[in-house]
């Protein structure tokens, strides 16, 4: 697969752990966890922007939604589940295939794709709701993704960028903490340098006519291991963003 955005080093780490998805004690415990929070999160922004009931069964029936970089399918199956119309795209095929088989068996429509973000958007594709969960930090050419990612919403969508702020908390946090000492994640997950602030974020938005209309942190617990949100964005954080024209 061709794609300047792609990182051959990030793409070869995630190929080995492909098999490890769905094991909520396994190497991606920390995803099943954070999946919980950052889906009742999504689903109040999203009913708030596209006048929905959060209550109801089905409150993102007929919505379309992109999940970049998805992985084993943890956050597309959320979506899923609640009646979203999803795709979910990766650019590592041994975890398209887990996606897939893990989404039949819990009886799910849900269209993988093995693709980068540059063939959906020369395909003309947009989507309701674009989400950028724990990617920017993978990539190898950020401005060229965020292009790409933006290009994927539609006028009146919604997209969502979670992601860790580059400063030395989240050095000291997210790798020595979470990788060396507590062991949470396995070594070598992340690149301190490929941490994106928040401000950095924004000019990408802002280069294509998108604005961030809310930001919150999130923390976590290192004795429970729960996750939850917080006022300050200092490591962990996700931002929403719309059209500058829209509401």
């Amino acid at each position: 697969m061709q794609s300047s955005t792609i990182d051959p080093q990030e793409t070869a780490y995630y190929e080995r752990l492909a098999e490890q998805w769905w094991d909520k004690q396994g190497k991606f415990w920390p995803l099943h966890r954070l999946n919980e929070l950052r889906v009742d999160y999504l689903k109040r922004m999203i009913c708030l922007h596209f006048g929905r009931f959060p209550d109801n069964p089905s409150p993102l029936n007929g919505l379309s939604v992109l999940d970049i970089g998805c992985g084993g399918g943890i956050l597309s199956e959320s979506m899923a589940s609640l009646g979203a119309d999803v795709s979910g795209i990766d650019v590592v095929e041994k975890s398209i295939s887990v996606a897939r088989q893990h989404s039949r068996s819990s009886g799910l429509s849900i269209d993988y794709d093995c693709v980068a973000v540059e063939t959906l958007v020369s395909a003309g594709k947009r989507f309701d709701i674009v989400l950028n969960m724990e990617v920017v930090e993978h990539v190898a050419d950020l401005p060229a993704f965020m292009s790409s990612c933006n290009q994927l919403l539609a006028r009146d969508g919604i997209m969502f960028i979670a992601t860790i702020n580059r400063n030395l908390l989240s050095w000291l946090f997210a790798i020595v903490g979470a990788e060396y000492i507590l062991r949470w994640l396995p070594r070598g997950t992340h690149a301190w340098r490929k941490f994106v602030k928040p401000s950095e974020l924004r000019r990408m938005l802002v280069a294509d006519d998108l604005k961030v209309i809310a930001t919150t942190g999130v923390k976590v617990n290192p004795f429970n291991r729960q996750f939850g949100l917080s006022r300050r964005s200092t490591v962990n954080y996700m931002l929403c963003a719309i059209h500058a024209g829209e509401r």
